[in-house]
């Protein structure tokens, strides 16, 4: 830092009496001034000021790359952290990240039922062009397994693919698509049991399929091992995570419901 308020960009500098040695950054050369045109106060604090900036900024790419861990694929399937101090269990299965707690979702099953008003409105119509209605269901109002959190994390682990049998985990690498295709739908409640999805058919063909699906992003974190994160808050209700097949959703879904805050 010079007295009359600029500066030069040195790599190093010595002084030596009353000249100033250094190597201009600008100009690729050594270069000598006269120590009298120095602001040595200036040039400190500007030397301290740097160090600063240079310890923020390594301690900011040191955290950055902490974070990123989790982002990272591993070619590791046991003890993955997916937190600050918490740990993946063992095994397979769907678990949900609340906080520092880390639960395993129950998978139960579904099945495929004719919706019954529907049956009765067909029968009822004289002309019979209301489509088939089928109703993917879960039994029961209620999941057992709750959550507090509207933002909880999900993380999947599977078997190694075993490719001697033909399974949609086979097509799905087969056909190049990186892990399973899931979908975090939310059920709507009739009665005692849980619609997660409504087919309707004409004339024995598929014309479409509604269901109330809950947008989430999906990463690899480990060899067989996949995080969904969410886009919006959840609100309480009773959800399921699906897994979908080339025919259709998988019947044997996780199921949770959220509760909301306490």
């Amino acid at each position: 830092m010079l007295k009359d308020g600029s500066f030069q960009l040195a790599r190093s500098y010595e002084r030596k009496g009353d000249r100033v040695r250094y190597y201009s950054v600008e100009r690729g050369d050594w270069e000598e001034i006269p120590a009298a045109l120095v602001d040595w106060d200036a040039t400190a604090k500007a030397e301290r000021d740097a160090v600063k900036a240079d310890d923020a900024l390594v301690s900011k790419i040191h955290k950055q790359e902490e974070a990123a861990k989790i982002e990272t694929t591993l070619d590791v399937d046991a003890s993955l952290q997916v937190a600050s101090g918490v740990f993946l269990p063992p095994g397979e299965g769907m678990f949900a990240i609340e906080g520092k707690s880390v639960v395993a979702i129950p998978q139960v099953g579904s099945a495929v039922k004719n919706d019954r008003a529907n049956s009765i409105k067909r029968i009822l119509s004289p002309i019979p062009i209301i489509p088939a209605k089928q109703n993917v269901e879960i039994p029961g109002g209620r999941a057992t397994l709750r959550i507090n959190s509207q933002f909880p994390e999900f993380y999947l682990r599977e078997v190694q693919p075993d490719y001697e049998k033909d399974s949609a985990l086979e097509r799905t690498h087969r056909q190049g698509v990186t892990g399973p295709e899931v979908e975090l739908i939310r059920a709507k409640i009739k009665g005692n049991k849980r619609i997660l999805e409504s087919i309707r058919s004409m004339f024995g063909e598929e014309v479409g399929r509604e269901s109330n699906t809950i947008s989430i992003q999906q990463w690899e974190v480990a060899k067989t091992v996949y995080r969904y994160t969410l886009s919006q808050p959840l609100p309480p209700g009773e959800y399921a995570l699906a897994e979908i097949l080339p025919d259709g959703l998988n019947l044997f879904v996780w199921d949770f419901g959220v509760d909301g805050k306490k």
